[in-house]
């Protein structure tokens, strides 16, 4: 599916054709280091092997550091998921990508700043390509 992109950065319009699909929310809201949610909260270690379910989740391997970047606020009797993105020298095709994951999966090894900032969530945090 296609669908027109536009982006608004201060002094600048940017436009292009993006092939994907807008998945479910999993969340209304999310807990970040920043209003942009760009800045590293945590890295992680991957307690276990995990498969993503969807193209809103990453794979990762037990052992795997994870650099989170935010994380998701738990809604009703949803699971609770944060977002990041997998460091590894064994698996380069997975480093850079940004997906969810479930939180009891991981073990935070180091808190670089404190996810303070509660910040909406909008259709692109769960657009798939």
């Amino acid at each position: 599916m296609a669908r027109l992109l536009l982006l608004f950065l201060p002094g600048l319009v940017v436009t292009g054709t993006v092939h994907g699909i807008f998945m479910d929310r999993l969340a209304s809201k999310k807990l970040c280091a920043d209003d942009e949610c760009v800045y590293t909260i945590s890295l992680a270690r991957a307690q276990e092997d995990y498969n993503a379910p969807d193209c809103r989740f990453i794979n990762f391997k037990k052992g795997q550091q994870i650099y989170v970047y935010s994380k998701l606020v738990k809604e009703n009797e949803a699971g609770e998921f944060w977002a990041g993105s997998v460091y590894s020298d064994r698996q380069e095709d997975e480093m850079g990508t940004v997906g969810y994951f479930p939180r009891n999966l991981v073990e935070e090894q180091h808190v670089y700043q404190e996810a303070t900032k509660e910040v909406p969530t909008t259709d692109i945090d769960f657009f798939c390509e």
